[in-house]
């Protein structure tokens, strides 16, 4: 019997932020491999406008009520900041292709990077440097990254996600012998989600004896 976790996310999506510290509990624990998907939230192509703002403000403020997860001021970003997620969910699929057990450290260093100290991680030197920063060989990722295979991947995440009709992130599915069930679409607390993984869990004990 095959079993893991499929965890469907975008590093900025803020959301995802106020779920990050689910799903380190569920891989702290190591009761199942998790496997992570980039889900591609933003495609922008030009800077955040004053609404745009203000809109994120909101999110921002009803993520940290919800989760308690900490933000930094949205003022902090550049005033040509470019909102696309497609450099950071890149990175991802680029970390998961040279060592997946280095994938979600480098998730974490992403979204701490953009959601507590504002740093552009739109920006392909910034994301080479985080992705040093939690063990690969700067050279190594930069050139993946840069490398055809990396959109090709991003491009095959994206499809899978959209053949599912996934559209909100976190999504996190359990997936046994190729059967999914959802356990989470969008940002559900602690409690809620272990409950739900643990009660599969259970089943697929079960199922083994």
């Amino acid at each position: 019997m095959s079993q893991r976790l499929i965890y469907v996310m975008d590093p900025m999506c803020s959301w995802c932020w106020g779920f990050a510290p689910v799903i380190e509990q569920i891989i702290q624990a190591g009761e199942v491999p998790v496997h992570l998907v980039a889900g591609g939230l933003r495609a922008a192509r030009e800077p955040l406008e004053a609404s745009t703002r203000d809109a994120l403000r909101e999110h921002w403020t009803a993520v940290t009520q919800a989760s308690g997860q900490p933000f930094t001021d949205v003022d902090k970003l550049p005033a040509d900041f470019c909102y696309t997620t497609t450099p950071a969910c890149r990175a991802l699929v680029t970390a998961r292709g040279l060592n997946g057990k280095k994938v979600w450290p480098l998730v974490q260093a992403m979204q701490s990077a953009f959601y507590t100290r504002a740093e552009d991680i739109t920006d392909t030197s910034t994301l080479v440097s985080l992705a040093e920063s939690v063990g690969y060989k700067a050279q190594r990722f930069a050139a993946a990254y840069d490398a055809e295979d990396s959109l090709a991947g991003l491009a095959s995440d994206i499809s899978w996600v959209r053949d599912l009709g996934i559209s909100g992130f976190p999504t996190l599915l359990a997936e046994r012998d190729g059967l999914l069930a959802l356990l989470a679409n969008g940002y559900q607390p602690p409690e809620a989600v272990q409950g739900l993984l643990g009660r599969w869990l259970a089943a697929g004990a079960q199922q083994a004896v």
